[in-house]
């Protein structure tokens, strides 16, 4: 059964499959590997993380219908487009080989293409990487300095200047819109009032939040 080669972009969901099984296709996988030079041991070999697949892939579009054409065939150079298109406009596609374990994301890193024997139809090879999104991981200290920022700034306390005919209620009532004794009586303690019945003109008081008395 030939093998149906497909490209989707997930975004716009727009879906292209090749008009032509192609002959081959290579796939490289594996890791990085980085030489070290130790003095007394000479080179070392040091396997690092997994390496990014590179793609490699042989293409014909068919100026015109084939018995081998599968599918809806476009014109040749519209296919030429649709991966010009994606290569600039850094469009991951998704791209499945039927019937095989090759699905993943890629990148269309070139296409280099041409005619030849006069038959109008284009054959080309594309160039893809493997495509992956960076994982960003918030450290402990990350997130504390993240909680600290979106944590609201203490209020700073207001003061106020007691005048004749003054009484803590009516203060109260002012700034807090609450005049009860409960809070009044607070607001004396807060500020080393022994009655709180018993204010004098002159006197600066603090007004601290609420949540502070």
């Amino acid at each position: 059964m030939l093998r149906k080669f497909i490209f989707k972009d997930s975004k716009t969901q727009q879906e292209l499959a090749l008009p032509v099984t192609p002959e081959s296709f290579t796939i490289r996988h594996g890791v990085k590997v980085e030489t070290v030079d130790m003095y007394t041991l000479g080179d070392l070999n040091l396997a690092g993380g997994g390496a990014l697949a590179t793609l490699s892939i042989q293409c014909l579009f068919p100026g015109k219908s084939y018995p081998f054409t599968s599918g809806t065939a476009q014109t040749p150079y519209a296919y030429v487009q649709f991966f010009e298109q994606c290569a600039d406009n850094h469009t991951p596609l998704r791209f499945v080989v039927s019937d095989t374990p090759v699905n993943m994301e890629v990148l269309v890193e070139s296409i280099e293409y041409g005619e030849r024997d006069g038959t109008n139809d284009v054959y080309a090879t594309l160039s893809l990487r493997e495509y992956r999104l960076p994982k960003i991981v918030k450290t402990e200290q990350a997130a504390k300095t993240e909680e600290r920022r979106v944590e609201t700034p203490p209020a700073a306390a207001k003061t106020y200047t007691v005048k004749t005919g003054d009484t803590l209620s009516a203060i109260c009532r002012e700034f807090y819109g609450d005049g009860s004794k409960a809070l009044y009586t607070k607001v004396a303690s807060y500020n080393g009032i022994k009655n709180p019945n018993l204010i004098y003109a002159g006197k600066t008081l603090q007004l601290p939040d609420k949540s502070k008395l």
